[in-house]
Parts: structure tokens; sequence; C-alpha cells
């Protein structure tokens, strides 16, 4: 495909086709936004933004249904626990049973986590790109960090199936599962799967593709960022997890 072919295709508001090709062609669709001058970022945050309610909707109907039928999670090492704190424990769930706390918070934490994030993971590819000398603009790492957080989308569709299909919240996701404890590596291990790997192959597509990185140096950049953001993630999980916090998981923080 020349160059005159791609700046002539026209560029749509909501374009569901494009979010095909970022998934399945990603080169192709990185290299077609090269030549816009335009933000398109609003098509695939309005798709995670859906995913997300869903997710949030669908977890908390399985949740509301285990507390009616009397079905509590007890935390790791909860026969190690002394009984004043576990009566905490239990009086805590009680009192986060309503509709606020099962679908108000977590919905408006996920929408939160998930636009504030996207502004800081495209400040930080920007930042990263322009100290190894890409030429990318802001708006092109806005539109990356959109495009390429798309997998979130698919898995936040796959886990919505799981849970209609096994009538309940997933336990473990992720690699939590491998995990020991309820602790940071279990934090990390949970947001690690095949689209976190996904969706850090498109970022290093994209960023090298439209900021004229050498696939190398996108590597580092997008290792750097994912890992700070990842951590940042473990780190707000673990105390969302102190606290009582939802357990959905989110694109970005």
């Amino acid at each position: 495909m020349t160059d005159t072919t791609l700046q002539r295709q026209p560029t749509r508001r909501f374009d569901l086709a494009r979010s095909l090709s970022v998934l399945l062609r990603p080169q192709q669709a990185f290299a077609e936004m090269s030549s816009e001058t335009r933000a398109t970022w609003s098509t695939p945050m309005i798709i995670l933004s859906i995913m997300a309610i869903l997710a949030v909707l669908v977890a908390g109907y399985f949740k509301t249904r285990a507390a009616m039928m009397g079905e509590v999670t007890l935390p790791p090492d909860w026969q190690y626990w002394l009984p004043e704190m576990q009566d905490d424990y239990m009086q805590a769930q009680q009192a986060t049973q309503g509709p606020v706390f099962m679908y108000v918070i977590p919905m408006v934490g996920s929408l939160t986590g998930l636009w504030l994030g996207w502004l800081v993971l495209a400040g930080m590819l920007h930042l990263g790109s322009t100290l190894f000398g890409g030429r990318g603009s802001m708006q092109s790492a806005l539109n990356l960090a959109a495009w390429g957080s798309l997998p979130f989308a698919l898995r936040d569709l796959l886990r919505v199936i799981f849970m209609l299909a096994s009538g309940h919240v997933i336990a473990s996701p992720g690699l939590s599962g491998f995990a020991s404890s309820a602790g940071l590596a279990a934090q990390l291990l949970s947001r690690m799967d095949i689209f976190l790997l996904w969706n850090f192959v498109l970022f290093v597509i994209g960023l090298s593709i439209l900021d004229g990185l050498p696939r190398s140096k996108a590597f580092i950049i997008v290792f750097i960022v994912v890992g700070i953001v990842m951590s940042a993630q473990a780190g707000l999980g673990l105390i969302g997890s102190g606290t009582g916090g939802s357990s959905i998981q989110r694109p970005f923080f």
C-alpha cells in the first residue's frame, strides 16, 4: 500500500473496522494512522469504557447474589486471624453489600482509572519517545495509548462470558493462582496474561511506526513504561484489597 493511498483514506469518528485492523493487522493500521493529522482515540476509549462498565455490572451481580446466599470469600490465612479481626472483616463485608459498593463505586473507579490512566500512559510514552529521539506528537501518543489497549477490551469481554457461563466471579485472574499469598506478587501476577503481551506488542509496533523509532528503542521505552504502570497498578491494587476494594482489573490504574 502506497503513501498516497494511505493519505486518501477517509477517517471516521467511530471506526469499528480499524479496531479489528489494529488487533489483527497492527502494522497496516498504525501505518494508516501515521498519515492522519487528527485525533482518533475516541473509538477505542469508548469500546474500553463500555467493556469496563459491562465487567463491573456482571461482577457486581454475581457478588450480590453470592452475598444474598451467604457466600463470603475469605482472605488468605483466615484461620490465623484473631477472632476480633474476623468479626471486623465480616461486619465490613455486610456493610459493603449494597448497590453503591457493588456497582457505583467500582464503576466510577474503573472509568476514572481508565481515562486518567490513559492520559498518564500517553504522557509517559511521549516522554520516553522524545528522550530516545522520536518525532511523534502528544496526539499520536494519545492515539497509540488508546488503540494499543484494545486487547484489554477483548479480555473484559471474555471475562464477562466466563462469569455468565460459570455463574461466579473470577477468583484468580491472570497468573495470580501461582502466588502463594495475596501480597504484591499476587497483584503483579493477576495483571499478567496473553492480553498484556498483546498490548505490549501493539505498543512497540505503534511507537516505532508513529514516532519513527527503531524497534529496539521502541521495545525499551515500552518495557520501562509498562513496568512502571504495572508496578503502580499492583501497589494501588494491594491498597484496594487491604481496604476491601473492588477486584475488577482495569487496563491502566
